[in-house]
């Protein structure tokens, strides 16, 4: 099970959020994020949204850290990137592999 975090570089809410991604599927996402204690209510549309305080955390249980623009190259390598404007996620809970 690999999975990526970016910095804690983006606001929101009085706090700073980073995005924990998967470059597999959903279910490898949201089992990694259940495992650390991420509510679920915390999923959008693609990504977990993880606050500042949180990021050594997923870092010690093994999401890999990297840049910001290397969650969307891999979100969009993996095909799991959605965006706003594109309605419900297509099969979240599918199974999807990078080539």
């Amino acid at each position: 099970m690999t999975v990526y975090i970016d910095p804690p570089t983006w606001p929101g809410h009085g706090r700073l959020w980073s995005h924990l991604v998967s470059d597999v599927s959903y279910a490898e996402l949201h089992a990694f994020a259940a495992a650390l204690g991420v509510p679920r209510r915390a999923f959008e549309r693609d990504h977990y949204d993880v606050p500042a305080q949180r990021y050594a955390d997923a870092v010690s249980a093994g999401a890999l850290e990297v840049s910001s623009r290397e969650v969307v190259r891999l979100l969009h390598g993996a095909g799991l990137r959605h965006r706003k404007d594109t309605g419900p996620v297509p099969g979240a809970g599918a199974q999807r592999r990078s080539s």
